[in-house]
């Protein structure tokens, strides 16, 4: 078993809708992405010993992501911005070393921009998938 470096969890968009071509999401320091699905309570009275039932493949899977960095107004940055103001969907690729590539659509739930006088500007974003989620295992 290996160990990868954060520094290889990589956030990509697509530069042009269609053309397949990623440019890295500059300057994040931090990246998250949480695969998650929401469950089907079929919980009722007959329960066995009243413990909570789930219906197992029912729920709604999907895809969360977060970051965080310094500013760098790269060519990826102004690409973003503008899907967020545009609010239109987006595909991005999720690269986990060792692990899989995510691919698939996307809405720019949240960009957030601060600075301190004395520090580096910075920027944090939030992303929430917006269809179906391609896996390549690595």
């Amino acid at each position: 078993m290996s160990v990868a470096a954060g520094k290889h969890v990589l956030l990509k968009i697509e530069h042009s809708p269609g053309t397949g071509d990623f440019v890295t999401v500059a300057g994040l320091k931090i990246k998250t992405f949480t695969l998650k699905t929401q469950s089907l309570d079929v919980t009722h009275c007959d329960s066995p010993g009243q413990w909570r039932e789930l219906l197992g493949g029912a729920g709604v899977r999907g895809v969360d992501v977060s970051g965080a960095g310094v500013f760098v107004n790269s060519q990826a940055d102004q690409i973003m911005r503008q899907r967020f103001f545009d609010q239109a969907l987006s595909r991005f690729q999720l690269c986990l070393p060792e692990f899989a590539i995510l691919s698939g659509p996307f809405l720019i739930t949240e960009l957030e921009y601060s600075g301190r006088h004395d520090g580096e500007a910075a920027y944090v974003l939030s992303l929430a998938s917006a269809g179906a989620i391609s896996v390549t295992v690595l």
